[in-house]
């Protein structure tokens, strides 16, 4: 017999039941994909319209006048025709010759409608000439350029590979000793720039090749700080042995960022005028040799929601224009009439319309918890569209969450890379969520308000004997009656890109 503890943890090993209560929240694929297309902005829903229609062959887009609905719900589920009821042969697509039509339309990315015309036509091809042109890198119009230089083969890789090493200042950060060594030993799966016959890269060779590059793009391309790039320019320039400018790009740079320009004329022996004298000439050099060439194409802001006046009301809607409407398309009818019998077609074009219904019916979800937001948002803020940021109150998302009956995250979901379009100018919605400032009245001022006065005191400040942000704060308790503290309006002003008092100091 097994003793007592054995016996115990024979016990343990057998099989139970446990019965256990607990809450989970758990998501339905309908919920999840409402979530999505809530928080895309216009372009990015734009993007995921097209991939569903490419996608869903009974999803279309709905024309002008046509109506906006589709089909009445209970159709895509109808119980085959009757027997003894005629169908019209020339309705009645096979399913093979339906599918083969998909297929011609869908397979290439592309969408064409049943009734394809030539002003669809017009449009895409009207869309294509309005797309604005990628602009070419620093790197790529310079290696264009390569060509009106003598080089030899071996010239022209180095060369290349030094251009694709720019960054987009137009700085070589790398030190040209190592990006010799590269040249010889890439990174693992790459090739060597030259063949083992071939000679290493030397530091004077990368040199020569650099020189030849600047000679036909600009003179500090390439260099490796803000200080060798003023160097440069200076030596081109003829002034690089200038005494002062040489001892402020050599040793002042610091200095003249916290505008330190006694310290700057009592080591170099100058005065101050003749100080001011050449940082001017300082500033209009190039401090990014790169800039000049290609650039970052600017986003296009495509607004969500339009306020406009109108008879002295401001009256806020969607941008319909925004995306194209959709709908079911009929095409599933003929599908549905050419199916057989436990062919699996059925079921099939079941899938697929659930699927264009829910993503009609996210669709609609989405504009119609961006109205009722947009128009909350702009109920509050009614003080800003008649008198511009003075006039912008504090709002939180919970207050506007609580006024729509959502819960915080679907205001944020919804205000997210969205824009308004307001007679003040276009602002992002999230914009007009903003902390505030007591007042001595009582009443509050928004932040993006009190930052506008702060700006506004800075410009308007005596250039020799600026206003320190003690007295930024003392000013503003006088002129407006705002009591906030030094730090903040510290943090103010960096925020707004405002140098302290002792940087905009003039001399």
């Amino acid at each position: 017999m097994l003793p007592a503890p054995e016996r115990e943890r024979t016990v343990r090993l057998g099989l139970s039941q446990s019965v256990r209560m607990d809450q989970r929240l758990q998501q339905s694929p309908q919920m999840i994909q409402a979530m999505q297309i809530l928080q895309l902005s216009s372009l990015d829903l734009e993007d995921r319209i097209q991939q569903e229609l490419v996608e869903n062959p009974f999803l279309e887009v709905a024309e002008p006048g046509s109506g906006e609905g589709g089909p009445p719900d209970d159709e895509p589920s109808a119980a085959p025709a009757p027997a003894g009821e005629v169908v019209e042969e020339a309705g009645v697509r096979t399913m093979r010759e339906e599918l083969e039509r998909y297929e011609r339309d869908f397979d290439d990315g592309t969408r064409r409608s049943r009734a394809a015309s030539s002003e669809d036509g017009d449009r895409k091809l009207e869309a294509m000439a309005n797309t604005p042109d990628v602009e070419k890198t620093l790197a790529e119009v310079l290696v264009e350029e390569l060509a009106i230089l003598d080089l030899t083969e071996r010239q022209r890789k180095l060369a290349e590979y030094l251009l694709w090493s720019l960054d987009d200042r137009g700085w070589l950060t790398q030190p040209l000793a190592e990006i010799a060594r590269d040249c010889a030993t890439p990174e693992p799966g790459e090739e060597p720039l030259f063949g083992p016959d071939e000679p290493p890269v030397t530091v004077e060779e990368l040199q020569e090749v650099l020189e030849e590059i600047r000679s036909i793009s600009h003179p500090a391309l390439g260099a490796h700080d803000l200080r060798e790039c003023l160097e440069l320019q200076l030596r081109a320039m003829g002034m690089g042995d200038e005494p002062l400018l040489k001892a402020i790009v050599e040793r002042h740079l610091s200095d003249v960022e916290q505008n330190k320009l006694p310290r700057i004329a009592k080591d170099a022996g100058a005065t101050i005028e003749e100080v001011k004298d050449a940082l001017e000439l300082l500033r209009k050099l190039e401090p990014s040799p790169g800039a000049g060439f290609g650039g970052v194409q600017a986003d296009v802001i495509h607004p969500d929601v339009i306020v406009e006046e109108v008879d002295g009301e401001y009256e806020v809607r969607l941008d319909r224009a925004a995306a194209p409407e959709l709908r079911l398309s009929l095409a599933y009818k003929d599908v549905l009439k050419a199916a057989q019998k436990g062919d699996g077609v059925r079921e099939w074009v079941k899938k697929r319309i659930e699927s264009a219904r829910w993503f009609l019916d996210a669709l609609q979800q989405r504009r119609h918890t961006l109205d009722l937001i947009a128009h909350a948002i702009f109920a509050e803020q009614k003080g800003f569209l008649e008198r511009g940021v003075e006039g912008l109150k504090p709002l939180r998302m919970q207050e506007i969450a609580d006024q729509v009956g959502v819960h915080i995250s679907t205001v944020s979901r919804a205000v997210a890379g969205k824009y308004a379009q307001t007679p003040r100018g276009i602002f992002p919605l999230k914009y007009f969520f903003t902390g505030g400032t007591q007042t001595e009245t009582g009443e509050v001022a928004a932040q993006a308000s009190v930052k506008q006065k702060i700006a506004a005191l800075v410009a308007a400040e005596d250039p020799a004997n600026p206003l320190s942000d003690e007295d930024l704060a003392l000013r503003l308790e006088e002129k407006d009656q705002i009591r906030i503290a030094r730090r903040t309006v510290t943090k103010y002003r960096k925020a707004l890109n405002i140098p302290s008092s002792s940087q905009r100091k003039r001399f």
